[in-house]
């Protein structure tokens, strides 16, 4: 197999040590239609206005051999032994138990699993998300760096969850992790993907893709967790593509402090295939968010369920998109999806857009949208039971996430999403109790 050599600065050329023809190839297909592509254009969203820096450099750790390596302030957020750390732009750990290896599971970085397993990661690679579709995903294809590979032979169900860890700690690095996940035909896995930045002053641009392929009858359980700091900026692209009776389960948490946009998409292309997304998101301060959950139902009798919970405060503001496209053929399908939105602050802003674009007669397909202040007689009630009004009103508020909180498949995880939730509300200000009282 040939190999090629490249750059360490990203500046308009590949920059990447030995790697494959075949991916060079196709970084080269990303970087050639960079002139040609524009940015996404979203809902009442300009990201020609966001500070998009330039890639930066490639920055890789050296790898470390033990978990109990990491400082404590990583450890705190490993769940599971079967994990991968990416600090900056490559791999400091991969561990993955000698039961899961025996079973033909395959946990590594992706850059390794190019050069290792090419017959198991191309017919893949980008190919749920493609390198032409815009400007980001071309950067992506042919900038990225790092990343995960999680294969799960057929009929090998992972009992314990896989987790992933990217942190970014220095400014101008490039931040790019790609996640691929291959779960075979009867197969089951459950993977927590957890991205954040550790230093308050480190301006990162994460342009993150993550591609899932779930075969016939197999499950995949996604979590995935960000918190990127103020100074960063969070660019995601997350994507499904379920065979027949396979199923996919998003959970995600949007705790970012900065600017963010995500995509997250189910394709159910086989018969029977189903989707389940759960996302939710804090805002605070001026931070704005573009946040989309899409299912394209392909396949017949295709079931889909979808529930977006935004809590805003001060002056942030989140666009919330909620896209079920049931193309012609999916007969019985069934789409649901719900997007509520509760603002604490009279600056802050949630626009809930669900949207049915439907192409086909013998289908289900229902919305709602809600977007409001905390009820005052929802105070007014627990008030009078003896409970001060700034912890009914964070009660309120954690009853409100609590249909996707309690989603969490992991006690530990769920606990972490519920520490970040309460760190991103902190004491309901007081600027926010006089806005709930009018």
């Amino acid at each position: 197999m040939t190999m090629n050599r490249a750059e360490n600065r990203v500046s308009g050329q590949l920059h990447y040590e030995a790697e494959p023809d075949w991916l060079t190839r196709l970084r080269k297909k990303g970087l050639n239609a960079l002139s040609s592509l524009q940015l996404p254009k979203l809902e009442k969203t300009n990201l020609r206005r966001w500070p998009l820096r330039q890639q930066g450099i490639c920055r890789k750790p050296e790898l470390m051999m033990s978990l109990d390596e990491l400082p404590q302030s990583l450890r705190k957020w490993v769940y599971s032994d079967d994990m991968l750390v990416q600090r900056n732009s490559g791999p400091l750990i991969k561990h993955l138990t000698e039961r899961l290896q025996k079973q033909g599971v395959i946990l590594t970085d992706l850059e390794t699993a190019a050069r290792q397993y090419p017959e198991l990661v191309e017919p893949y690679f980008m190919q749920a998300v493609h390198a032409e579709e815009n400007l980001l995903t071309a950067q992506h294809a042919a900038h990225w760096s790092g990343g995960a590979f999680i294969y799960v032979p057929a009929g090998v169900h992972v009992e314990t969850p896989l987790q992933t860890l990217f942190y970014v700690d220095e400014s101008d690095t490039l931040f790019m992790p790609h996640v691929l996940v291959v779960a075979e035909e009867r197969s089951s896995v459950t993977l927590v993907e957890h991205t954040m930045s550790s230093l308050d002053k480190c301006a990162a641009v994460n342009q993150a893709v993550m591609e899932v392929f779930v075969g016939e009858g197999a499950a995949v359980n996604v979590v995935s967790l960000h918190q990127l700091e103020r100074d960063s900026i969070d660019l995601t692209y997350r994507r499904a593509i379920v065979e027949q009776d396979g199923r996919v389960n998003w959970l995600i948490g949007e705790m970012n402090w900065g600017k963010s946009m995500s995509d997250t998409a189910s394709i159910l292309k086989g018969e029977g295939a189903g989707s389940d997304i759960k996302s939710i998101l804090v805002g605070s301060g001026s931070q704005t968010m573009n946040i989309t959950a899409r299912t394209v139902h392909i396949g017949k009798n295709s079931p889909s369920d979808m529930v977006i919970r935004a809590v805003m405060r001060e002056q942030s503001t989140a666009i919330l998109n909620g896209i079920t496209k049931i193309e012609k053929g999916a007969s019985g399908a069934n789409g649901q999806q719900t997007e509520k939105v509760l603002m604490l602050h009279p600056h802050a802003r949630g626009d809930a857009n669900p949207i049915l674009l439907i192409d086909e007669d013998d289908v289900k397909a229902g919305h709602a949208a809600s977007v409001g202040q905390v009820n005052p007689e929802q105070l007014y009630y627990m008030m009078s039971r003896g409970i001060s009004r700034v912890e009914a009103e964070q009660l309120i508020v954690y009853g409100f996430l609590a249909p996707v909180v309690a989603e969490v498949p992991l006690e530990g995880v769920a606990a972490q999403m519920q520490a970040l939730v309460e760190q991103k509300l902190g004491q309901i200000r007081e600027t926010d109790q006089a806005s709930l009282s009018e």
